[in-house]
């Protein structure tokens, strides 16, 4: 039997010194192609993925764009939207890697992703996640009172929309996504967190929200729910670090999860940087799995125990 792995594809790894063109972004998805065609063999693999940078692109063109007769989509929808897109550059990728490396191709798909939330999260309460494009204080907040947009000053740049982050709960297509990877189907799904839905009180229909779902909290609970054996949340760096650029700067290649907790409480991990991913292979580790965190071109001997951060219970 394969080993079941969930790799979490950061979204700004497939921009690169801002390059936010398709081809630019197409052509730096090839080494995420390469990567998956090399594992594929011994592996089953689901591919989930971060969108902060593309989706950021979508709300800034459907906002300038938006018109009475064309209005802009909502936030949920944008995710929806940067679901196929960035999917269909990493089916491509992956396809056009088995097919310059002579292997026959596997089957691949996309699956647009709709990701459950609580309603009642306390994440709804204090929005905190910018999104879109800057704007002054006084275009900003005449755009909240317009369309009920919560707006905060975002590190001296400017100010930007900001909306909820909730966790993840349930995934909606995980059975789907289980069938197609047991019959040998590389599987990209939640991309970009998913797509953040909530269950209306009497009925239980799914109804979307304007939110966004950290990636690595979402692709950690797909791999909970698809019962994988390795989740991995691939990064800029090879290894989780300690005192990170300073000279006592340390790496951390195998740890439990209760090291790993216990340097998170001296707070070494930061929020919006290394934390959801140590967060999401810790939860992982606890529930008897193995956690993983590395960069792309360390995956192969990451997965051998050779590369990365590799977090057991």
């Amino acid at each position: 039997m394969k080993k079941r792995v969930v790799l979490a594809l950061g979204g700004n790894a497939l921009q690169k010194n801002g390059e936010a063109s398709a081809e630019a972004q197409k052509k730096i998805a090839e080494s995420v192609g390469e990567a998956i065609s090399d594992l594929a063999d011994k592996y089953e693999i689901i591919v989930a993925h971060g969108n902060g940078p593309q989706v950021g692109n979508i709300l800034i063109h459907e906002e300038a764009a938006s018109t009475e007769k064309a209005p802009a989509m909502p936030l949920e929808t944008a995710v929806a939207m940067s679901q196929g897109q960035i999917g269909y550059w990493l089916t491509q990728a992956i396809n056009n890697a088995f097919i310059k490396k002579g292997k026959p191709s596997k089957k691949i798909a996309t699956v647009i992703s709709q990701v459950v939330v609580d309603r009642n999260d306390p994440a709804f309460k204090n929005p905190s996640k910018p999104i879109g494009q800057f704007y002054t204080e006084k275009e900003a907040k005449a755009l909240a009172k317009e369309k009920g947009w919560t707006v905060k000053e975002d590190a001296g740049r400017g100010w930007r929309r900001v909306v909820a982050s909730p966790k993840p709960i349930d995934i909606v297509e995980k059975k789907t996504i289980s069938e197609l990877v047991s019959d040998g189907v590389i599987v990209i799904a939640a991309g970009g967190g998913g797509i953040p839905v909530v269950r209306t009180k009497v009925l239980k229909r799914l109804k979307g929200i304007d939110a966004v779902i950290d990636k690595d909290y979402a692709a950690e609970k797909l791999a909970e729910l698809v019962r994988a054996d390795v989740f991995i949340s691939c990064t800029a760096v090879p290894n989780v670090y300690i005192n990170y650029g300073l000279p006592e700067q340390q790496k951390l290649d195998q740890i439990s999860v209760k090291e790993i907790q216990d340097l998170k409480k001296y707070g070494y991990f930061k929020a919006g940087s290394m934390l959801p991913k140590v967060e999401a292979a810790s939860a992982f580790a606890r529930h008897g799995g193995t956690g993983i965190i590395t960069d792309i071109d360390n995956l192969r001997d990451a997965l051998n125990g050779k590369a990365g951060t590799i977090i057991t219970n």
